[in-house]
């Protein structure tokens, strides 16, 4: 955990995080992982960029007390020299990686995964924003996203529900969501939620309709209950193709001006 106060044990943590993130990236299996990673990345070199530039000035401030092991202070302020501005150059180009990655993001953002499944496909059950969102906020927060997915299964009413989302083109090659957005999965739903724009979204997995017949029903867990009171579910116009249901239009509008919708 960052102490904030050690730089020692701050560095060690970091250098081991990137150890890990080494080993974890050489081979990635959901592509769909590597825009989050970019980000964090860039991230971090903004961070590293600031922490080799404090070094240097760190360094300078504490020069009156360099010597070496001979103790030889003329010798002393001429490594402290080098080593200043060899920490100031690599916070240049610490500089410069932040752009390249600042740009591999926004390229990256745009990219949209083809499933590695076929066989299946996604269908929007509910979306809920606002306040109507806070209860399944909440449960989230106190009990999990296995217990948010389990409340709003009520609103999966099977084959009606797979039929509702066929007609009004809420069918997915896979769980809908941006690269913003907070994603979990248990069974053959999947949870899209953001805490900080307040809404929540439930997709379930069904088997690819054959395109020369109608689609097939599929067996749903039951709900816990009915909730009270009843929210209709998605039955709005018609979305652009490339948006995502369970964002609302806002987000939309915004990601659309940032060249994250295709």
């Amino acid at each position: 955990m960052p102490t904030f106060t050690d730089p020692q044990a701050a560095a060690r943590e970091a250098a081991e995080a990137l150890r890990g993130l080494a080993h974890a990236t050489i081979t990635i299996e959901d592509p769909r992982a590597m825009y989050e990673v970019i980000g964090d990345l860039l991230a971090s070199t903004r961070y590293l960029a600031q922490v080799t530039d404090q070094l240097a000035r760190n360094h300078h401030r504490s020069a009156a007390r360099a010597t070496t092991d001979h103790g030889d202070p003329l010798a002393a302020r001429t490594l402290l020299g080098d080593t200043i501005d060899a920490l100031r150059t690599a916070s240049a180009r610490m500089d410069e990686a932040e752009v390249s990655l600042d740009q591999a993001s926004g390229k990256a953002g745009q990219i949209a995964w083809k499933p590695d499944d076929p066989q299946h496909r996604w269908v929007s059950i509910v979306f809920i924003q606002g306040e109507d969102a806070d209860p399944v906020v909440e449960i989230i927060d106190r009990q999990g996203t296995d217990a948010a997915i389990e409340y709003l299964a009520a609103w999966d009413h099977g084959e009606e529900t797979v039929s509702d989302a066929m007609e009004n083109g809420y069918v997915y090659d896979t769980a809908p969501h941006s690269a913003a957005d907070r994603l979990a999965a248990s069974g053959d739903y999947a949870l899209t939620y953001s805490p900080d724009l307040g809404y929540v979204g439930l997709s379930r997995r069904i088997d690819a309709p054959d395109p020369d017949a109608p689609a097939s029903g599929t067996t749903t867990a039951p709900p816990l209950s009915e909730p009270e009171p009843r929210r209709e579910r998605h039955r709005r116009p018609a979305r652009p193709e490339a948006s995502s249901w369970f964002r609302p239009d806002a987000i939309d509008e915004v990601a659309e001006n940032r060249g994250l919708l295709r």
